[in-house]
C-alpha cells in the first residue's frame, strides 16, 4: 500500500482549499430559495444563523482535527478504518458513494436548468441529457489535470458566480437605506414549511467532509486544513445571509420564492443585465460543485482498491497523482444515473450522508482513546469537548428523519419509503463487504513520514 504523497509537482494551498471546499459544501446562494419561500426572511436567517453553530461547526472542528492528524488520500474513510477497523472503514466508504449517485446527478441538471433561462430551446427533449453528459466529460477530464487544477478553476468560478450577488447586496441595501421601502420580515408559514426550510438548509451546509478525501495533495496539510474549514464556513454562511438580507431590505416581496427566483429577484433591483448574470451564475454552479465533488468522491474508491476492498487497477495513478481509472468509473456511474427519475433526494442524502457523518465523529473520540499520542497539530479541544461535539449533528439527524418520515421516492410508475429506501442502501453494505474483505485485514496506518508537516 502506499502511503507516500502522490507524484505531482505542485499541491493545492489554501485559497484553491477554500475555493474547492465551497463547491463541495455550497456554490453560492442557489438552491436555498425554498427556505426562504417557506420560512419567511426572519425565521430564514434565523435558520441560516443557527445551523452553522449546531451543524457546520463541529463539523469543521472535527474534519480539522482528523484531517491534521491523518492527512491521507481517502480522508474520512481512512479516519474510520484506523478508528473503528476494516468492516466499518468499508460502511462508511459505501455510504458516502453510494450517496453521490442519487447526489451527484442534480448538479448537471441544476446548471442545465439556468442554461435553459437564456434560451428554452438550448435544453428541450434529448438537449438537456447531451449537457448533462458534456458536463460529467468536461468535469472528469479536468479531474484528470490534477487537485491543483481543480483548486484553480474553482476559485475563478467562485469569483465569476459570486459576483453578481455582490452587486445585488450591494444595490439591495443601497435600496434599503435610500428609498427605505417597507420591508416584511415575517411573513405566513406552517409547521411543514418550516420543516422543509430546516431539511433544505441541512442539505445545503452539507459537504465539509468532502475535502479531507485530498489531504496529500494539500501543502501542509496539518495546518491548512483548520483554517479552510473555518474560512469555508464563514464564506459559505455569508454568502447565504447576506443576499436575503439585501432580498429584504429592497422590500422584494417573499411569497412564492422558489427555486430559480433568484433571476427575477436580481432584475427588479438591478435590471435585466444583472438577472443574466445571475443565470450565468447558476450554471457555472452546477459546473464547479460537480467537478470538485469529482475531484473528492474519486478518491475514496482509490484508498479502498490500495486496502484491496476494490480491484488494484482502481488504484492506477497517472504522473500528475490522478486516480484516473476511479475517475472514469466513478463518471461513467454519475452518467448513467442522469436520468434516474429519483425524487425526494434530499431525504436520501440526509440519511446516507449524515450516518457515515456520525460515523467520522465515533472515530474523532475513538482515535483520542485509543491513540492519545497521535501527533495533533490542531486539536477540537480536550475529550469531554470532542465526545459533545457530535450531538448537535446527530440532534439534527434525528429530526430530519422524523420530518421526512412520510416523503416517498419515485421509481418508474411505483413508490417506496424514502427512509425505508435509503436503509436498504445503506444495509447493502454489509453485504458488499463479505465479497470485498482484503485478503490482508491491515489497518492503514500513516508513518511519522507522511504527517510532518512539509
Amino acid at each position: 500500500m502506499r502511503f507516500t504523497s502522490p507524484p505531482t509537482r505542485r499541491k493545492m494551498h489554501l485559497l484553491p482549499l477554500v475555493a474547492a471546499t465551497f463547491f463541495m459544501v455550497s456554490g453560492g446562494p442557489y438552491a436555498i430559495e425554498d427556505i426562504l419561500g417557506g420560512a419567511g426572511f426572519s425565521r430564514a436567517i434565523l435558520i441560516l444563523l443557527l445551523l452553522p453553530i449546531v451543524w457546520s461547526l463541529p463539523t469543521a472542528l472535527m474534519i480539522g482535527e482528523l484531517a491534521s492528524a491523518i492527512p491521507a488520500d481517502g480522508g474520512f474513510y481512512i479516519w474510520v478504518r484506523r478508528a473503528l477497523g476494516p468492516f466499518w472503514g468499508y460502511q462508511e466508504g459505501w455510504l458516502s458513494l453510494s450517496a453521490s449517485v442519487f447526489d451527484m446527478a442534480i448538479y448537471p441538471a441544476f446548471a442545465v436548468e439556468y442554461l435553459g433561462k437564456f434560451n428554452p430551446a438550448l435544453t428541450v427533449g434529448w438537449r438537456g441529457w447531451a449537457w448533462s453528459l458534456t458536463i460529467v466529460a468536461l468535469c472528469c477530464i479536468w479531474n484528470l489535470w490534477g487537485a491543483p487544477a481543480v483548486g484553480d478553476g474553482s476559485m475563478w468560478m467562485s469569483l465569476l458566480l459570486l459576483s453578481p450577488f455582490v452587486i445585488f447586496v450591494a444595490l439591495g441595501f443601497w435600496h434599503g437605506f435610500t428609498l427605505q421601502p417597507a420591508v416584511q420580515w415575517s411573513g405566513p408559514t406552517s409547521s411543514t414549511a418550516l420543516s422543509t426550510a430546516v431539511l433544505v438548509a441541512m442539505w445545503n451546509y452539507m459537504g465539509w467532509d468532502n475535502a479531507s478525501t485530498v489531504a496529500q495533495e494539500v501543502h501542509n496539510p496539518q495546518q491548512v486544513y483548520p483554517r479552510a474549514m473555518i474560512v469555508s464556513t464563514v464564506l459559505v454562511t455569508t454568502t447565504y445571509i447576506l443576499p436575503l438580507a439585501a432580498m429584504a431590505l429592497a422590500g422584494l416581496a417573499v411569497s412564492n420564492f422558489e427555486t430559480g427566483d433568484w433571476i427575477s429577484a436580481a432584475a427588479q433591483i438591478g435590471g435585466p443585465w444583472l438577472g443574466w448574470a445571475v443565470a450565468a451564475g447558476g450554471v457555472i454552479t452546477g459546473v464547479g460543485m460537480f467537478n470538485a465533488l469529482v475531484m473528492s468522491y474519486s478518491r475514496l474508491p482509490m484508498a479502498m482498491a490500495e486496502d484491496r476492498m476494490l480491484p488494484r487497477i482502481v488504484a492506477c495513478r497517472n504522473r500528475r497523482g490522478v486516480p484516473w481509472v476511479s475517475v472514469i468509473l466513478c463518471g461513467l456511474a454519475w452518467a448513467l444515473a442522469l436520468k434516474l427519475p429519483f425524487e425526494k433526494l434530499i431525504t436520501i442524502d440526509i440519511v446516507l450522508y449524515g450516518t457515515s457523518l456520525l460515523l467520522e465523529f465515533v472515530a474523532l473520540v475513538v482515535l483520542r482513546l485509543r491513540e492519545p499520542g497521535l501527533a495533533r497539530p490542531f486539536k477540537a479541544g480536550n475529550l469531554t469537548c470532542a465526545c459533545v461535539l457530535g450531538v448537535g449533528p446527530a440532534a439534527l439527524m434525528v429530526y430530519a428523519l422524523y420530518a421526512s418520515r412520510a416523503d416517498e421516492v419515485k421509481l418508474g410508475g411505483s413508490s417506496i419509503s424514502a427512509l425505508l429506501f435509503s436503509l436498504l442502501v445503506a444495509l447493502l453494505g454489509p453485504l458488499l463487504y463479505r465479497f470485498a474483505t482484503p485478503r490482508a485485514g491491515r489497518s492503514k496506518e500513516i508513518p511519522a513520514a507522511a504527517t510532518a508537516t512539509e
